[in-house]
């Protein structure tokens, strides 16, 4: 997933780089290496990670937290960053033990990438490349963002996203994927008032289209694809167009 680790040097290069390309309120390199938290947060996390790899894990966390008093970013120095990671604003960020960010990925403020209990291990999510995490979001469990997927302010996530999808809502589901609308099929999975009414409205139209042919003795025609046949996997039929 990663790519080749560079030095520290060329890695503060290519992170303020990334920041102009994707913070139009960025001016100058010196505004970028002072008043951005998040970058600081994240070549801060590159010591912490070294420590804790050698073992030193007390004196690590120890750091970690200095960071977060400083920059508001708390990312446990066990946590794996790749490269070119832009954590925006920063105020609130969590990422935990186990996660594993990409590269070319962006983070805003308020977001967590959790655990979901006590369980060992891996217990925290794994964002692939390019996946950029709206503000306030939650990414929890030992869960994969697929490449280049956006998750919606405020989302919850407790599922594996395939790639080129975005989520949405609380818990999170696909409403697009590869650049198509998707309609949820199965409210029993995922409990989403909005697609409930949209599929039961699809069931009374389809009755509804049956009973006037039969009335009329005329031939009803295929059913349009309202994403509501039962070969169609859940969450993944994309409306008719």
């Amino acid at each position: 997933m990663n790519e080749a680790k560079p030095g520290f040097f060329q890695s503060v290069g290519e992170d303020v780089r990334a920041t102009f390309e994707r913070d139009p309120a960025a001016t100058s390199w010196l505004e970028v290496l002072l008043c951005y938290p998040g970058l600081q947060a994240v070549w801060a996390h590159h010591l912490n990670h070294w420590l804790w790899n050698r073992r030193l894990h007390f004196l690590a966390r120890l750091l970690s937290q200095w960071v977060r008093f400083w920059t508001g970013v708390e990312i446990h120095p066990g946590a794996t960053i790749g490269r070119r990671l832009f954590i925006d604003h920063g105020m609130g960020v969590v990422i935990g033990e186990t996660s594993i960010v990409g590269d070319d990925c962006t983070i805003y403020q308020g977001c967590t990438l959790g655990g979901t209990g006590k369980e060992k291990g891996k217990r925290h999510p794994t964002l692939m490349n390019n996946v950029t995490i709206g503000s306030g979001a939650r990414v929890l469990g030992n869960i994969t963002v697929g490449e280049n997927c956006r998750v919606g302010a405020g989302s919850v996530v407790l599922r594996d996203i395939p790639d080129n999808s975005t989520v949405v809502g609380v818990p999170g589901h696909i409403v697009l994927r590869d650049g198509k609308r998707v309609v949820i099929t199965d409210p029993k999975e995922i409990s989403d008032p909005l697609s409930e009414v949209i599929i039961r409205l699809a069931e009374e139209v389809r009755d509804l289209r049956h009973r006037v042919a039969e009335h009329n003795h005329e031939p009803c025609g295929p059913d349009p694809d309202l994403g509501l046949d039962e070969e169609t996997p859940p969450a993944a039929s994309t409306a008719a167009k």
